[in-house]
């Protein structure tokens, strides 16, 4: 079985895969002070509990597939895979790691190893042109092209960031329950606040992939969007422009990358 880890600023997000499907995930806080210890200790609680791995810290997985936006995470998850899983070939995603996408960017080392893996599964899932929308603690549209090339993107305040960003600077606002409300127009600051966030989001997903859209294709109706990340189901209803919704994307490229790297388990 071929464990996979996608380390966000927020949240890391953890994928088991048996063959091609996914048979068990967890998401968990991500903490950049947590040791290799800790981290391992938490794998080993993770695991434990499911029925297709053993008590040891998962005796059954055959192969590890990483991939972090936060540096000092991927020290200590380096660190987890060479103390704790020494039998056991890693990938983890960083330059020199074939991923198959060519990288059209002014500087390809700045581009975070998340969003290529999700060109990868977007291209490998849905072929190109596809624009990839990820709802993460910022969010993120890549741009892939017809021939499965990263070209580009957008980044953007995330949903959360701006929730907090309008408690703490509003004098007379407070951080609020993501959730939909009863209707656009607000009755009480409450629900104006999460219309605001709900559809303003909404909209600029709609505009920003429009735009990006007109650029990467003759036909824009011709370009594949592809929603994921963990607040993707609050603008999914509200969006005009998502054609596809796959919450594990990232896991998906992950598992790709160590097929491409390693070999099929």
């Amino acid at each position: 079985m071929l464990l996979t880890i996608d380390v966000g600023n927020t949240h890391t997000v953890l994928g088991l895969f048996d063959g091609d499907e996914i048979v068990e995930h967890w998401r968990i806080s991500t903490d950049s002070r947590r040791t290799a210890d800790e981290l391992a200790v938490l794998l080993q609680g993770l695991m434990g509990m499911h029925p297709l791995l053993g008590d040891d810290l998962g005796d059954n997985i055959e192969g590890i597939s990483i991939c972090s936006t936060v540096p000092s995470v991927l020290h200590e998850l380096r660190e987890v895979t060479r103390r704790y899983y020494g039998d056991v070939p890693a990938v983890l995603v960083e330059p020199g790691v074939k991923t198959g996408v060519p990288i059209l960017m002014d500087n390809p080392k700045e581009v975070g190893a998340d969003r290529i893996i999700n060109a990868l599964a977007a291209v490998e899932l849905y072929g190109g042109p596809a624009v990839v929308v990820d709802f993460g603690t910022a969010t993120t549209f890549d741009a892939v092209s017809a021939r499965g090339e990263y070209v580009g993107g957008v980044i953007a305040p995330g949903i959360e960031i701006s929730v907090d960003a309008l408690g703490v600077k509003g004098a007379q606002l407070r951080k609020i329950e993501l959730a939909r409300p009863r209707s656009v127009i607000g009755k009480n600051t409450v629900e104006a606040m999460q219309s605001g966030i709900l559809y303003g989001f909404a909209g600029q997903v709609d505009g920003v992939v429009q735009r990006m859209a007109r650029e990467l294709a003759d036909d824009p109706d011709d370009v594949t969007v592809i929603a994921t990340g963990g607040l993707a189901p609050m603008v999914l209803g509200e969006s005009s422009v998502i054609d596809e919704h796959e919450p594990w994307l990232t896991l998906i490229g992950l598992r790709l990358v160590y097929e491409r790297n390693v070999g099929r388990l």
